[in-house]
């Protein structure tokens, strides 16, 4: 069974940093795109940044210039690097991948359980 587990949540103060890492755990054949999202209270679910296989990145423009998503294909891994938090970025962070999982031609969607960020002012 594939799933997606995160970490790397918790409180920080605003102007301070987290990384959150996902990795992808069963039998898979290729972790494709991958990416965060982010729901705060009463919000809608949000992306942050997603990332290619090979390396391609988009970010939402709230976060441009204070983090970076990065990949490690060989461990199937995606890391979130958040800099500079503010309040507003307070919320749960989800990881999200597309998964090859028996064949190259078919992938699917699998979402994290969430990472709770907490930024205080």
């Amino acid at each position: 069974q594939v799933q997606l587990v995160e970490s790397g949540g918790g409180l920080v103060q605003a102007g301070g940093s987290l990384e959150l890492s996902c990795v992808v755990s069963g039998s898979i054949v290729r972790a494709n795109a991958m990416g965060w999202y982010r729901q705060a209270p009463g919000k809608q679910r949000e992306l942050v940044a997603t990332i290619t296989r090979g390396g391609s990145t988009e970010y939402a423009d709230s976060v441009k210039g204070r983090c970076t998503i990065s990949r490690d294909n060989a461990k199937r891994t995606a890391f979130l690097q958040m800099n500079s938090l503010k309040p507003e970025d307070t919320a749960v962070y989800y990881c999200n991948a597309r998964v090859a999982r028996s064949s190259l031609l078919l992938e699917y969607n699998y979402w994290g359980q969430g990472a709770q960020v907490t930024v205080s002012s």
